[in-house]
């Protein structure tokens, strides 16, 4: 009954647009020689586009939506989807050269010579194929494979059916047709980029020494803390997030709200795309999903709405090997040898001969030799240094955003995640139309205890761990092996009971760092330190976002357009700290001079002015945010934090402290004078309207940007790219992306509004590759389309049925 309920449903819906846009003209044939032959089992599916380009896409079942999904994402997105399809068959030096750059948007790697080893490596070795076979839970439903095998079908008959009018790729030779096998190893690169995919290059580089080599220099265990701890700071520049979900006892109606703002790359493969995905009385949600996905990453249903923000458990650790002295590819456990695995793998490269290399393996996982730059771990005649990522056994992220699309309240979201384990490296947060909030760091990481970091660290482990919570341990003991919870999905991790969850808060807020303040008032501690640190000194962006969202919660009675008044407030918590201190101290330099970086005298009696009039945000129409901006970048980078305020920070009082800038601190008077200086060689006004020069150029033409970086702690964060010569911040790498305002009124419709910030389509011929971010420059939402009544009203409403050829 329910089936054939489903099939006329979406035949209603065909037959409601008569007026079907048919698929474009065929596109030009592909080269062949994939491993798999697409599919041509008749797939087909239902897409109801309405303003923006957002697509509603209707199937009767998982494969069927799955072929609509990869469709309209090809539509948008082909040349993106295909680099990516590209880099995790590793097959980029191919095309683009041994030495060139990649985009970082699937992993770390410096060159495509060094991804193309590690993906080649993971496809060589079955890693993907073995997790597919897994038994759900510990391998992928049927559901999720058979949105897997649609996605690819899509894509693949969207390529065939259409011309690629995107010149990032139009005509390319390695836009190709893809396999199910590939959007699984997609998945698997997401899953892995805070472990294995953070260290593709100290993986693909590792050597055993030779015979002749120089013995290495031990490492300096704290130089490698600091730039452990660095390294896994929360909030980096590439992706961070803020989210918060109130509670009915703070809403004007009961019913639960929720604003997610995560900060993603706005170039390249890590991008949100928009999109509805219903199948008639099973699955009906809205929501944004990560280039390549098959199912809503960050969305609502009609009853449950939730954001992810960027966790700071860290989900990898060492193993520190003691190797045979007389066979450095040979390490002892308990006193007994065992030999390292190779895996060759060769990479064919352009205009060049095919490289080969040896890749090592052990028990523990890969040998390494870094975790980027400034964290190198040399392989001697000694020692050598393996890493654990438990997430390279996790293809389960589909299933858990699934378990997601088709809750009904927060519970069914924590049971989807206790159920699952499959998200490898973000909080969630989550509200409901009950009133119901939830906030929960339930990600994989390795069951490192305190208890055992304590037993079993080695010395660099003893500076690493606590510092940083990268665990270092001593593989030469087998009593130093990771035990596994009763309740765990696999084996190596912690369990559901151990994870920091707080439900029915007024409020729970994250913003990237640790899980103890997501409620002030109701502070989670008792956790490992793998998780993150309990009474440390938060963000500037936190500490904002924590006092916005408490004193939100304190008034009470609060709507959707409160969070969207949120997201756009721009405020600057760095500048409401220092501002007035810097512009008094700014006008108590002698003769109005302060003195710049190369001993130049800057007159900086403007300056003071400005700053003292300015009005704390970093809205476009800001005068005076360019020149914070510009001086607080260049003080914290000069000053070290611990000189930068007067008050220290108290675990007594995390939020307003530290605070008071210390003028008198070296560099002050410097920063002033340098920012002064930067803006006049420029030709920048000091007071110019932030707009007028923090702007990204679309279609020719400058379309002004609020928002600020990370150090300035503003919610609405952006990282713009400082090119004085073209007339300021003149492009975004990363920063608020898919944003959605979500709350109930009782009726079966969701209060939903969105905004996908640097809009849908990568296409600068597309009619929707900046109309988006036209209106995240005015602070214009999208009001969501979520019930049919809305869909089949949409002024824009365009109707295509697709369909394998």
């Amino acid at each position: 009954m329910r089936t054939r309920l489903r099939r006329l449903v979406v035949t209603a819906v065909a037959l409601l647009t008569a007026a079907t846009t048919l698929p474009g003209a065929a596109a030009d044939e592909q080269s062949a020689g994939r491993p798999e032959r697409p599919s041509h089992g008749g797939l087909s599916a239902v897409i109801r586009y309405t303003e923006y380009g957002i697509p509603h896409i209707v199937a009767e079942d998982y494969a069927n939506l799955g072929f609509g999904t990869g469709w309209a994402q090809a539509e948008d997105q082909v040349c993106a989807l295909a680099d990516g399809f590209l880099t995790v068959r590793g097959e980029r030096s191919r095309h683009f050269g041994a030495d060139a750059a990649t985009d970082l948007s699937l992993s770390s790697a410096g060159t495509n010579l060094a991804s193309d080893l590690y993906f080649q490596g993971v496809r060589r070795s079955g890693t993907v194929e073995r997790l597919l076979a897994e038994p759900a839970p510990r391998g992928p439903s049927r559901d999720s494979e058979e949105l897997m095998r649609g996605f690819a079908a899509g894509y693949n008959a969207w390529l065939e059916q259409n011309r690629i009018t995107d010149p990032a790729c139009r005509g390319a030779s390695w836009v190709r047709p893809v396999t199910s096998l590939d959007v699984a190893v997609r998945g698997f690169a997401l899953a892995v980029l805070g472990g294995q995919g953070r260290a593709v290059d100290g993986i693909t580089a590792a050597r055993p020494p030779s015979g002749g080599t120089a013995a290495a220099p031990t490492p300096d265990a704290e130089a490698l803390a600091r730039a452990a701890r660095e390294l896994f700071a929360a909030g980096d520049a590439d992706m961070g997030s803020n989210a918060v979900a109130f509670s009915g006892r703070t809403t004007a109606n009961g019913h639960g709200l929720l604003l997610g703002n995560p900060h993603y790359p706005w170039h390249g493969g890590r991008r949100f795309w928009q999109s509805q995905q219903t199948i008639p009385g099973r699955l009906d949600v809205a929501g944004g999903s990560l280039l390549g996905s098959a199912t809503v990453s960050i969305g609502h249903n009609a009853h449950v709405a939730w954001s992810h923000t960027v966790a700071t458990g860290v989900p990898l650790n060492l193993h520190q090997l003691t190797l045979d002295p007389a066979d450095p590819t040979v390490y002892l456990v308990d006193g007994r040898r065992e030999r390292m695995t190779q895996r060759s793998v060769t990479v064919r490269v352009k205009d060049g001969a095919p490289v080969t290399r040896t890749q090592w393996w052990t028990r523990y996982g890969p040998v390494v030799t870094s975790l980027g730059a400034s964290l190198p771990l040399p392989w001697t005649g000694t020692t050598a240094y393996a890493l654990n990522d438990p997430n390279a056994a996790n293809l389960r992220a589909s299933d858990t955003a699934l378990g997601f699309s088709r809750a009904r309240g927060t519970g069914d979201v924590l049971d989807s995640l206790r159920r699952t384990q499959g998200l490898p490296w973000v909080n969630t947060i989550a509200a409901d139309s009950r009133g119901h909030t939830l906030f929960t760091q339930s990600q994989v990481l390795p069951r490192i205890t305190d208890e055992l970091a304590g037993r079993c660290s080695t010395p660099l482990g003893k500076a690493t761990y606590p510092s940083s919570g990268v665990a270092v341990l001593d593989g030469s003991r087998g009593d130093c092996a990771l035990d596994r919870d009763r309740d765990a999905v696999q084996p190596g991790i912690f369990g559901p009971d151990r994870m920091p969850t707080l439900e029915d808060a007024p409020y729970a807020e994250n913003s990237n760092d640790s899980a103890w303040l997501a409620n002030a008032d109701r502070p989670l501690t008792g956790y490992e330190r793998v998780f993150g640190t309990v009474g440390t000194q938060r963000s500037m962006r936190t500490r904002g976002a924590v006092e916005d969202v408490a004193a939100m919660a304190g008034r009470g009675g609060l709507t959707v357009r409160d969070l969207q008044r949120q997201q756009f407030a721009d405020r600057v918590p760095a500048g409401d700290l220092a501002a007035a201190d810097a512009a008094r101290a700014c006008a108590a330099l002698p003769g109005g001079t302060a003195t710049d970086s190369a001993g130049t005298a800057v007159d900086v009696r403007e300056a003071c002015g400005v700053l003292a009039r300015w009005d704390r945000t970093v809205d476009a129409g800001s005068r005076g945010a360019l020149l914070f901006d510009r001086f607080w970048r260049a003080l914290t980078r000069t000053v070290p934090a611990g000189r930068l305020w007067k008050v220290p920070f108290s675990p007594d009082d995390p939020v307003r402290t530290p605070n008071t800038l210390d003028t008198s601190a070296p560099g002050f008077a410097t920063a002033l004078a340098d920012a002064v200086g930067e803006l006049r060689a420029a030709g920048i006004p000091l007071g110019a309207r932030l707009g007028e020069h923090q702007f990204v150029v679309r279609g020719g033409k400058r379309i002004p940007v609020g928002g600020g970086t990370e150090s300035l702690g503003v919610w609405n964060k952006i990282e713009p790219v400082w090119d004085p010569a073209g007339g300021g911040y003149t492009e975004v790498t990363t920063g608020s992306s898919y944003i959605q305002a979500v709350g109930w009124d009782g009726s079966r419709c969701p209060v939903a509004r969105t905004l996908l910030t640097y809009s849908q389509s990568a296409d600068p011929t597309s009619p929707h590759h900046a109309d988006q971010t036209r209106l995240f420059s005015g602070e214009r939402w999208v009001t969501s389309r979520f019930c049919e009544r809305d869909i089949r009203a949409s002024p824009a409403l365009r109707v295509v049925r697709v369909r394998e050829r």
